[in-house]
């Protein structure tokens, strides 16, 4: 079906009781989420969704966009107000912008900008869990912090990537890449130190995050030194997958920024 009215609408969402963007059989996902709740806002009129890229199990986004097709125009404070009502607590529209309808969410260029919290020494307050990742022991942040320095520029990913196609292009560049203490997302009852991996580009491979984030960690335990993060960047690296991810708990999508929108 065609429709004749587009929006592009904003979304930040818990990601902690979800299995990701996508609709899966069997699973409690955030797109059958959005779709549930704006069928009963439109009483059964006929739309579309699609949203700005898949996320995995339990991420969170602070900023997250879908792209709504209807065939009528929406009163904007009616809609948002609407949406936000009928929507669980775990997801907040926070804008919406009219789009042409030949406008594609997915193929724009655009940058993203994720984050991945994270602690380190004793075990967290539970209330924590779904926002913060905890490592048992010591880590290095300040040798970590020269370690995530190094993923900036044009490298090559295969090794950060899990079951790539035949297609994928590992050859990617990372705009900023860097560790710094939190003061983004707190709480009372987060620990006094916590950190936060920011890492900035206009797209990313599956699990290209975790995996840098699990590897930073080794570094930070001593088992892995700068050398191996810049030898496994290189074209004729071993090929050889990384063995460890980090949980998905502790990653967010922080900003999406459409270029020429």
């Amino acid at each position: 079906m065609k429709y004749s009215v587009s929006y592009i609408v904003g979304l930040q969402f818990l990601g902690f009781r979800f299995s990701g963007w996508q609709k899966q059989k069997n699973a409690k996902t955030l797109h059958d989420m959005v779709d549930k709740t704006l069928s009963f806002v439109f009483s059964n009129r006929d739309y579309k969704t699609i949203g700005i890229g898949r996320t995995d199990a339990k991420v969170s986004a602070t900023t997250y966009y879908f792209q709504l097709f209807v065939d009528e125009v929406l009163d904007r404070g009616k809609f948002l107000n609407s949406l936000n009502t009928n929507f669980s607590p775990d997801l907040r529209a926070t804008s919406m912008q009219q789009v042409d309808v030949g406008f594609n969410i997915i193929n724009v260029d655009k940058i993203k900008e994720y984050h991945y919290y994270f602690s380190f020494g004793d075990k967290n307050h539970p209330f924590s869990a779904p926002f913060l990742v905890n490592v048992d022991g010591f880590l290095d942040v300040e040798l970590m912090m020269k370690a995530a320095k190094l993923f900036e520029g044009e490298h090559y990913f295969d090794k950060y990537c899990t079951k790539p196609s035949a297609n994928t292009i590992f050859k990617r560049i990372i705009d900023s890449c860097e560790i710094v203490e939190n003061d983004i997302l707190t709480a009372d009852f987060f620990p006094e130190h916590s950190y936060v991996l920011k890492v900035k580009g206009k797209g990313f491979l599956r699990y290209q995050i975790r995996l840098m984030m699990a590897t930073l960690f080794e570094v930070g335990k001593g088992n892995l030194d700068l050398s191996f993060i810049e030898t496994s960047l290189k074209v004729d690296n071993d090929k050889k997958n990384m063995r460890n991810i980090a949980p998905a708990s502790g990653l967010q999508l922080y900003d999406v920024q459409f270029i020429d929108v």
